[in-house]
């Protein structure tokens, strides 16, 4: 029996140092998340969170953590193209300015899937547990249910104030505090919030703008045809010059 004990002991052991290397393996592997938030949400600053695994030295089991991570606020979290996909299907659906859409994901989340606020909104939009379970979100991590859910919740918004302001005031403080008020809450995070994803949104349309403005290349091969043509002329003086004109 002495044996059979100390047997079982050695092979816990070897056991819980073989999930504890595994568990090293899992941690030190990348994580799917944006560049670094450093950017507050709706209505609190978001962080962003990191899954630790380790091993339980007791049990030996795996267990799942979440541990903030380090910020970069100097960083600028680019959207990925499968988020920008993502956003550009949800908008088109519900009939609403995808450029709207981004401007509030980089207020909310700053691209960040896993950003988690210390109220608990959760993922790009930031959806409150409550709020995403009304909207049918299973997983709120999930991209694509996050922002398809997001992005109904504020299209319903907006169709109710008819006022991207009061929608905006109502995504961050919710209804109530705007039919309380019958307009934006005075309340500074929200004010903060409506004119953060405002002026985004202006600087999405300008941009967008102006490059819709610029003028196209004109295809390889027809170059030559558009060179202007040149006219030689004499001054008053007597002195040849050459002057262009269009053909």
């Amino acid at each position: 029996m002495v044996a059979i004990a100390g047997s079982m002991s050695t092979n816990k052991k070897v056991y819980i140092c073989f999930i504890t290397a595994l568990a090293m393996i899992l941690a030190a592997s990348p994580a799917r998340a944006a560049n670094s938030p450093g950017t507050e949400s709706s209505s609190q600053k978001v962080s962003q969170k990191t899954l630790v695994v380790r091993a339980d030295p007791r049990t030996g089991k795996l267990v799942r953590s979440v541990a903030p991570g380090k910020t970069s606020p100097a960083a600028k979290a680019l959207p990925s193209i499968d988020i920008s996909e993502m956003v550009e299907k949800a908008a088109h659906d519900n009939n609403v300015d995808p450029l709207l859409v981004h401007s509030i994901i980089q207020v909310e989340s700053n691209y960040n899937p896993y950003a988690v606020s210390p109220k608990g909104a959760q993922g790009l939009m930031q959806l409150m547990p409550p709020t995403a379970r009304d909207l049918g979100v299973r997983n709120s991590f999930d991209p694509r249910q996050n922002i398809e859910a997001g992005v109904r919740y504020l299209k319903y918004l907006q169709d109710m104030y008819q006022d991207d302001r009061l929608a905006l005031a109502a995504y961050n403080a919710g209804p109530g505090a705007v039919e309380k008020y019958k307009w934006i809450p005075p309340y500074p995070e929200t004010q903060d919030y409506v004119n953060r994803v405002g002026q985004q949104y202006g600087a999405a349309k300008k941009a967008a703008a102006q490059h819709l403005a610029e003028p196209a290349a004109p295809p390889v091969g027809v170059m030559e045809g558009t060179h202007p043509k040149l006219e030689p002329f004499v001054d008053a003086e007597g002195r040849l010059h050459l002057r262009t004109t269009q053909q």
